[in-house]
């Protein structure tokens, strides 16, 4: 009653902004009356007056967005004027929220108003798209109007160097794929000088088809890793014995006394996989261990349940392909190929294993980030996509985006019928087939949805049977989907495509499609997210168009089968179904729409502990990170690794320094300690000197300093900069594994009645303590005991080569490099009493 009185939250907002299409469009004359030449004048000006603070980006909004409504009239052919639907997107986007707009409705146009406003800045501006293709084309295309005002534009694509990435991201307006740009990110802090990094500071961004990236792909964090050590035999030799294993029939869960009639019970809604005692004996047996549970065979054990998944979770053809000899994982979501994607944890390994390919070495992480947090670390974020608003909770809570549904600039004539549901696959698939060859008798074209390239590849199998030419596009036909999904609106045509695939290419109708009633859109079942069945429905029905769509299910459909209840059975066996006969019942329509909502929210959990979890991390990365940039862009280096230097020596001291009484035995250990470190030997008037006090001890690192800076002369800082940087990205690759580890086994802190999530973060932190520690440590010991062997020459210096700088410590260069540095002293428990003495907590007193 009150949404019909006042309005929708989305109403009132809308009319808050029609003053500001008013204010534009009072502009409209002006910009009329201008020059070719004046519109890059005029962006010049504006942009002046924006870096000078004489003007607002909001100040110069009306204005701008005129300019460039009336530039898009000029720049294209034919003339492409914003209408003023696309004026609201634009204001919303600029605002930095998601604009959600039907298909057909100019997205790409619309992300030109903010994109220009904002590049007025010179900070740069980022539109981020799903593909290559895509990319490409859209700053190909919208470069017309970006050139007229005088505005540079650049393009990040797989396969560039670091030269063009960096004249790329140096243009006023960058676009990219989501991938490019995070990889870039990751690069950029192993870069080890400032000249290297490709990437501005993040100012703004536009994400295109933003559900598909801030949801749908923000369960696989970006990793960028090095090989690992582990051997490739392992995998063989456990897939071996994964084809005498038997899977258990399905156990009643409220039955607490139910046993495994297999020898492993598969959960195929969280794709998880358990032993029972039987499965357990026989592995045993096979792999010839006595118990598998025993710790050196822990690593066996995690073998044999990744080999299970990668047998009963992972199918090819609809998970992953094999394309020239490699496993190449499909996007769930799109039917996209994803190359260089891998599974973790050593489960691409074991599909490897089991498809018989090449199983490469396992990696090891070198750097991380998902893309929530990345995104987030823009100043400002916005989005724009055809289906947002059912994720309209994830996007406030976790990107404090808020979503604004834009009306169409014409009305929505499609007409959606009720799904057709039937018993079995074979029923379903036969009356699809029927649908499309019926349509293509009349000659309206049809573009048909699959989950999977398996799926899709079933139906094409039966219109060859009915003699229907069609067009499959699944992830096999990458590099055609945009020319074959454009072509989609034409007579006769039949387009069969793996969920979104094409995403971002219109479909315009051919002629004499609107009198045959348009496109007609098949779903081949429902998908877990209603967005994504919305998103297929989309396609259809562009600006005002004619068009249809029907889903058909199947009690045998995935979705159906494991999140569906049973009474849809039932239903069916009351309507007394016949084979063959298809029911459209709003009972059975419901209680398919809650199944999506439970499968909507089970995986948005799931992205949100991940986030729980990286987030733990990312507080680490920002913290390495930022230290990584000082150290890079830093003039001077020498007073940051001088603090190092003291805040080691203060935290070696304080057993001694601290206590009343200091027994020799203390003494001695410290001093030992200060040895290993300082390598005050070198120094013969610090001989005499059994335990300095602080200020000795400055004066000990003032003299390290002063004898480097003696030695190297003119390299000095570079050479400190080396060290400083070395140390901090070994000790943070080893860091990065320990927490991995950890993340691994942090899950069995359930069973102690413990809060896993609040134990990573408690041990996470620790971990993090050691690793400060240990930095400082390595690049001390580096300082101290480096010895400059050879003059070198300024023009011989070069930033990749370390040849002239070596270690001469009492063990081998190569050992000291590898082997990470540790504590000599034993690991304090937090709450133990302090070895200092004091009689306090450890954490109360030196742990504080």
């Amino acid at each position: 009653m009150l949404k019909f009185l006042f309005g929708s939250k989305n109403d009132r907002y809308l009319k808050k902004l029609q003053p500001v299409v008013d204010a534009i469009n009072s502009f409209e004359s002006k910009m009329e009356a201008l020059s070719d030449e004046d519109f890059p004048a005029t962006i010049a000006m504006w942009r002046g007056q924006v870096e000078s603070g004489v003007k607002t980006l909001d100040d110069l909004l009306p204005e701008c967005f005129a300019l460039v409504r009336e530039a898009g009239r000029r720049a294209f052919d034919p003339p492409m004027r914003h209408f003023d639907a696309q004026l609201i997107g634009g204001y919303v986007l600029h605002q930095g929220k998601i604009a959600e707009m039907k298909t057909g409705e100019g997205k790409t146009l619309v992300a030109t108003l903010p994109v220009v406003l904002n590049a007025l800045s010179g900070k740069g501006v980022h539109v981020i798209t799903v593909n290559d293709y895509l990319a490409s084309r859209d700053a190909e295309w919208m470069n017309q109007l970006y050139s007229f005002l005088g505005l540079s534009v650049g393009v990040i694509v797989h396969g560039l160097s670091d030269q063009e990435r960096q004249q790329a991201y140096g243009a006023d307006i960058t676009y990219g794929t989501n991938n490019e740009f995070g990889f870039d990110y990751l690069r950029d802090n192993m870069k080890f000088y400032k000249e290297q990094l490709v990437q501005r500071p993040l100012n703004f961004a536009i994400v295109d088809e933003v559900d598909s990236i801030l949801i749908d792909e923000a369960r696989t964090p970006l990793i960028i890793s090095g090989p690992g050590e582990k051997s490739s035999g392992l995998y063989r030799r456990v897939d071996a014995i994964i084809p005498s294993l038997t899977k258990s029939s399905p156990m009643d869960p409220e039955d607490k006394d139910a046993v495994p009639d297999g020898d492993f019970v598969l959960d195929e809604k969280t794709k998880s996989v358990t032993l029972s005692d039987e499965g357990v004996e026989k592995v045993e047996a096979m792999l010839g261990v006595d118990n598998l549970f025993d710790p050196q065979h822990i690593s066996l054990q995690h073998h044999v349940l990744q080999a299970l998944k990668a047998h009963h979770c992972f199918q090819n053809d609809v998970e992953y392909i094999i394309k020239d000899d490699q496993v190449v994982l499909v996007d769930e979501f799109t039917g996209r190929l994803m190359p260089g994607r891998r599974l973790s944890d050593g489960l691409h390994q074991a599909i490897e294993a089991k498809e018989n390919v090449k199983v490469e070495a396992e990696n090891q992480t070198l750097a991380s980030i998902t893309f929530q947090n990345y995104f987030r670390m823009y100043d400002k974020l916005a989005g724009m996509t055809g289906t947002a608003d059912t994720e309209a909770v994830e996007f406030s809570q976790i990107y404090n985006l808020e979503v604004v549904v834009i009306p169409t600039n014409r009305p929505m004539v499609r007409k959606d019928n009720p799904d057709s549901i039937y018993k079995t696959q074979e029923q379903k698939y036969e009356a699809i087939a029927e649908d499309i060859a019926d349509c293509y008798r009349r000659g309206q074209p049809t573009l048909v949805g699959t989950v999977s390239i398996e799926k899709s590849e079933v139906l094409s199998a039966l219109l060859k049977k009915k003699k229907v030419p069609h067009n499959v596009l699944n992830a096999k036909q990458h590099e055609k989907e945009a020319e074959i999904v454009a072509e989609a609106g034409h007579q006769k045509r039949v387009t069969i495509a793996t969920n979104m695939a094409g995403r971002g290419t219109d479909i315009k109708l051919g002629e004499g499609v609107r009198e045959l009633g348009g496109l007609h859109i098949i779903g081949t079942e429902r998908h877990e997210s209603r967005r994504i069945d919305n998103q297929l429905r989309g396609r259809s029905g562009r600006q005002g168009d004619p068009g249809s769509s029907r889903f058909y299910l199947a009690l045998d459909d995935d979705l159906m089968r494991l999140f569906g209840s049973d009474r849809l059975q039932g239903i069916m066996d009351k309507l007394g179904l016949e084979d063959g006969m298809a029911i459209e019942n709003k009972m059975v329509s419901s209680a398919i729409e809650k199944s999506q909502t439970r499968v909507e929210a089970h995986h948005f959990e799931i992205r949100k502990q991940l986030l729980e979890y990286d987030d733990v991390m990312n507080q680490q990365r920002e913290v390495i990170y930022t230290l990584r940039r000082d150290l890079m862009q830093a003039e001077t280096v020498e007073d940051i690794a001088r603090e190092y230097a003291i805040d080691l020596l203060e935290e070696i001291l304080e057993p001694a320094l601290d206590m009343k009484d200091v027994d020799q035995e203390t003494v001695d250990s410290v001093r030992v300690r200060l040895e290993e470190v300082f390598n005050f030997e070198r120094f013969e008037t610090w001989q005499d000197v059994t335990l300095p006090d602080r200020e000795q001890a400055e004066a000990w690192v003032d003299e390290i300093f002063a004898y480097l800076r003696t030695a190297t002369t003119t390299h000095f800082q570079e050479i400190l900069r080396y060290f400083l940087l070395d140390s901090l990205d070994r000790n943070w690759k080893e860091h990065l594994l320990n927490m991995d580890h950890l993340r691994d086994g942090i899950g069995l802190r359930g069973y102690g009645q413990k809060d896993p999530k609040q134990e990573y973060k408690r041990e996470g932190f620790e971990l993090f303590s050691e690793l400060v520690y240990t930095i400082k440590e390595s690049v001390m010991r580096a300082f101290s005991h480096l010895r400059i062997e050879a003059e070198v020459k300024d023009e011989e210096f070069q930033h990749e080569q370390s040849e002239e700088l070596e270690y001469t410590d009492h063990e081998s260069s190569q050992e000291k490099k590898k082997e990470p540095v540790k504590r000599s002293a034993p690991k304090v428990s937090r709450n133990a009493p302090c070895p200092c003495g004091s009689g306090k907590k450890y954490k109360k007193c030196c742990g504080s």
